[in-house]
């Protein structure tokens, strides 16, 4: 990848913005009045990243965090208060709904509009059209103001706009939402052409599993700060931890984290006849056990397992709140055995299985114990259907 020529570098990026208590103390502060009338609030603070030509790089984090902060820098939209970014490659970026757009404008217009402001010639916006409306599929809405389009037409065309004009660099932050699913599924095929052709994409999602699926890389932030950068497994795992308050960006151990007030201290998965394993066959009943150790007093613990891929995809899982079961009370140095049972239809391949045991505190949610990727299960099938589920079909012709 270091042989690889660059298409972002992020230097030092900073972004501050000044609040105020009072509008009056905006005005004071701007006539150049020495007194400091507001408070700093860093939006990024001294993100540094480097994102090289043909990679898919991911970034994830709570609202807030500096996501879209660093890609309307990227894009030009913003400036940063210190440290530099530079681009090297024409960009194409979907960051919010309309922006660009001239609400008066119909969407042939429009399309006009943003080729234009892109650097396209008529010409060659013309050229461009035909692949244009064929991918926003809006029918005659296309010679309508676009203040009369829905939300969903509105994405479909400004995505179309945005991937058919070519660009070096595609920017997506969390516009492909709003689509139906069929219209999502256009946009992730194109996704994967321009991963082909060999095209930057930067995706910021709250949707971890696509995160998971298209993405070489991710970055985490939180509160302004890239605080973890790798796999889309890693860093997938840390930003449950994050969400939960237990990240610490000294010693991120992934595998394991919790306040220890409940602790996992057995697991295994068994067959029928109760022997362990750690490979199974698909379509057969498999049980996944968990010995729990209580070191405090709980109100309904709840307990559960998750099963992912290699890429860190949640593929199944459940607990015992979803499955409305066990909401008892348990007193501390006590010990509680679980068990899991269920028909295995997992396709063939290698998956890593996760436990917790979590709960609610005067409506927080609190996380005593989770051990993430503990075992790998390896499934063995004589048949793959197609994705992560089989429906075990029955067939008749007549």
């Amino acid at each position: 990848m270091s042989e690889t020529p660059i298409a972002i570098s992020l230097n030092g990026l900073e972004k501050i913005y000044k609040l105020y208590e009072r509008p009056s103390d905006r005005l004071l502060d701007a006539v150049g009045l020495k007194r400091k009338r507001f408070k700093e609030h860093y939006a990024l603070k001294g993100v540094d990243l480097l994102i090289h030509q043909g990679e898919t790089v991911g970034i994830i984090g709570a609202n807030g965090a500096g996501k879209s902060t660093i890609l309307k820098i990227i894009t030009g939209v913003l400036s940063p208060t210190r440290g530099e970014a530079h681009v090297n490659g024409r960009i194409s970026a979907l960051l919010e709904l309309g922006a660009g757009f001239n609400m008066e404008y119909n969407g042939i217009e429009n399309i006009y509009l943003n080729g234009t402001m892109m650097g396209f010639s008529e010409k060659e916006i013309t050229a461009k059209m035909d692949a244009i409306l064929s991918f926003a599929d809006i029918g005659d809405y296309i010679k309508q103001p676009v203040k009369t389009y829905s939300s969903g037409m509105f994405v479909r065309l400004a995505f179309a706009v945005a991937i058919n004009i070519e660009p070096e660099i595609l920017i997506v932050d969390e516009a492909l939402s709003v689509g139906d699913v069929f219209f999502q599924t256009k946009c992730y095929q194109k996704f994967e052409e321009f991963k082909q052709m060999g095209k930057t994409i930067i995706f910021v999602s709250h949707d971890l599993s696509s995160i998971a699926k298209y993405c070489d890389r991710v970055v985490l932030m939180n509160q302004g700060e890239k605080i973890g950068e790798g796999s889309a497994k890693e860093m997938i795992d840390a930003y449950k931890r994050v969400l939960v308050g237990q990240y610490e960006m000294e010693n991120p151990d992934l595998q394991e984290y919790g306040t220890k007030e409940a602790v996992i201290e057995e697991y295994s998965i068994t067959e029928e006849d109760g022997s362990k394993v750690n490979a199974i066959i698909k379509g057969r009943d498999y049980s996944i056990h968990m010995r729990v150790r209580f070191t405090a007093e709980i109100k309904a613990p709840i307990f559960a397992f998750t099963v992912k891929n290699s890429k860190g995809t949640e593929i199944t899982g459940t607990n015992t709140m979803v499955e409305k079961v066990f909401f008892e009370t348990v007193n501390a140095d006590s010990v509680k055995n679980i068990t899991f049972t269920q028909k295995m239809n997992l396709q063939g391949g290698d998956y890593l299985l996760s436990l917790g045991v979590t709960g609610f505190e005067r409506d927080e949610f609190k996380v005593y114990h989770r051990l993430y990727d503990v075992m790998t299960i390896t499934a063995i099938s004589d048949k793959d259907t197609v994705g992560y589920f089989d429906p075990g079909s029955v067939i008749r012709i007549e």
